[in-house]
């Protein structure tokens, strides 16, 4: 009898057994992300930059947003505003214009994490700040053009606009803004709000956040911690918890992943591709790698108003002593594809009849020759005041990939017999104040996300350039004048005839590549490194990130 008993024990002891190994190891419930920089503010609507783009859009929702697939989509919005569903109508302004006035409606059960609903007058708030130039708000144009804004009811609101616009139903950086919270704040000094928005303040307050995460711990210049929002309406986050944490050196950054200290790289803001491949190639299978090219213009922004820079000559010339070619070849492997404009030839307005400026090391000097900068003794320019042809280079500090082309162009232009100084900073720092209060003396790298055929007026449009007295609106960085170009830029968005304005987007491009607003590198893919058990990941390749969608990642 005991050992028919010890048998039975055994016997349920191996089913038990049995079973368990049959189970599905746990789905995970935290993600660690590592990125490489960190936001210099988190209000979403003061000074664009990737990192705050990517870290918000796990926490809250713009009214509209394009998808995976470049489709404009309602995220906050119930649907998407047209004339023919009548939710936008054509009018007359009251100084006799033409007009639009657009219709959008929230969707219901939309809550801030205090639990208070997201209102039109969130939408009311943000719409008076930003028409306040005294408060800095990017974006400025969609404020100038929208001139009237009524709330209709608590989740329905209506814009007019001075003009018709091909891009009328999407709403791009214009969010609601908890005004339970920021307006009494804003009503106090709109010029200092800047600096008082809880949304730097207060970070980790609840009734900032509306998204499937709310921020609520943050390590400046180091790490954020977001965790799963109570009051949000939508379907559930996979993950409890999601951590980034911000590595600013790419070396450094690729050594925690392969430590285990971070769980994946975000490609928004990862390992340039040259080094994502070559870690694919030593870990073999242990993670997943996906290389999507998307609009992101990798670019040096130039100082218009620079002795030397101002000359076009000196900026062709610039561009002629540089073998993108050859950089891309060998930096990045041929991975990326060598820009004639900021227009990618993956948008749909791309004129592929523009040329690419070669590499031409004799045009390049006889330019400069003509612009009066004359080889000294030690081989560098200098005019006839005897002032160098010398140029500061600055970009992202820790970014690998930067860093060595920085040291390439140098070599290069030394050749044509230009200085190059190298100055680097933390991106924070250079974003949100190098240049963005325009204190930068030459050539700065970086790169311009942007949505599907976005007209670039916060960039290029004389009337964007920072200044104080805006309150340092605007990414005219580079401080770039032409006339034509600022025509083109306000004739683009009221072409409502595609094909037309195609015509006026290869004006746009030939005027560009003849004179040099920016100098175009390439356009840059994005490499993304994934663990094997994250799923639901999908990149977009343009300004809205994969994180909007966060709510659909799962951990296996």
């Amino acid at each position: 009898m005991a050992l028919r008993s010890h048998l039975i024990a055994l016997a349920l002891a191996a089913a038990v057994a049995t079973s368990a190994a049959a189970q599905p190891p746990p789905a995970r419930d935290s993600l660690t992300i590592g990125i490489t920089q960190f936001p210099s503010t988190f209000h979403p609507n003061i000074e664009n930059m990737a990192a705050k783009s990517y870290v918000l859009g796990f926490a809250r929702r713009p009214v509209t947003a394009y998808d995976a697939d470049w489709k404009l989509t309602c995220l906050f919005c119930e649907t998407l505003p047209t004339l023919e569903n009548g939710l936008a109508v054509r009018e007359t302004t009251p100084d006799g214009k033409p007009g639009i006035r657009v219709t959008w409606r929230l969707r219901e059960g939309l809550r801030w994490g205090d639990g208070t609903p997201v209102s039109a007058e969130d939408l009311r708030f943000a719409w008076d700040a930003g028409r306040n130039e005294a408060t800095g708000f990017g974006g400025t144009e969609f404020y100038r053009s929208a001139y009237a804004l009524s709330v209709d009811d608590p989740r329905t609101i209506t814009i007019r606009f001075d003009r018709v616009t091909f891009e009328f139903a999407s709403l791009g950086d214009f969010q609601p803004l908890p005004a339970h919270i920021e307006r009494a704040r804003w009503e106090a000094d709109p010029r200092a709000y800047r600096s008082r928005t809880a949304y730097d303040t207060e970070t980790t307050n609840p009734a900032l956040w509306s998204g499937p995460f709310r921020i609520t711990a943050v390590q400046p210049g180091a790490g954020i911690t977001l965790e799963r929002n109570p009051t949000w309406s939508g379907p559930a986050p996979g993950f409890r918890r999601i951590q980034i944490r911000t590595v600013e050196n790419t070396t450094a950054l690729e050594a925690q992943l392969l430590a285990g200290q971070v769980d994946m790289i975000a490609g928004e803001l990862g390992l340039p591709v040259e080094q994502a491949a070559a870690l694919e190639r030593r870990t073999g299978d242990r993670f997943r790698f996906l290389y999507r090219p998307g609009l992101i213009y990798e670019h040096l922004d130039l100082r218009h108003d620079h002795p030397a820079l101002s000359d076009i000559r000196v900026r062709r010339a610039l561009l002629l002593a540089t073998d993108r070619a050859q950089i891309v070849a060998r930096q990045f492997e041929g991975r990326q594809r060598v820009a004639t404009t900021s227009v990618n030839p993956l948008d749909v307005m791309h004129d592929t009849g523009i040329p690419v400026a070669g590499f031409d090391l004799a045009r390049a000097n006889a330019l400069l020759e003509e612009a009066g900068w004359t080889r000294g003794p030690d081989g560098i320019r200098r005019n006839a005041a005897g002032e160098r042809l010398s140029l500061d280079l600055m970009t992202t500090a820790g970014n690998r990939a930067r860093e060595q082309v920085q040291q390439v162009l140098q070599g290069m232009w030394r050749q044509a017999g230009i200085e190059t100084r190298i100055r680097n900073e933390p991106p924070r720092v250079l974003f949100a104040e190098t240049l963005s209060r325009r204190r930068f003396q030459g050539a700065v790298m970086f790169a311009w996300i942007s949505a599907p055929e976005s007209v670039p007026r916060s960039t290029l449009h004389s009337e964007e350039i920072p200044t104080e007295a805006r309150n340092w609106s605007g990414q005219n960085y580079g401080g770039y004048r032409n006339a034509e170009m600022d025509a083109l830029l306000q004739a683009i968005p009221i072409e409502l005839d595609r094909e037309k304005r195609r015509a006026l987007w290869a004006r746009f491009q030939a005027i560009y590549a003849e004179d040099l607003p920016a100098m175009p590198l390439w356009f840059r893919s994005d490499a993304h490194v994934w663990p094997r058990w994250l799923e639901g990941v999908t990149p977009t390749g343009h300004l809205n990130p994969s994180s909007l969608w966060a709510e659909t990642w799962l951990g296996r």
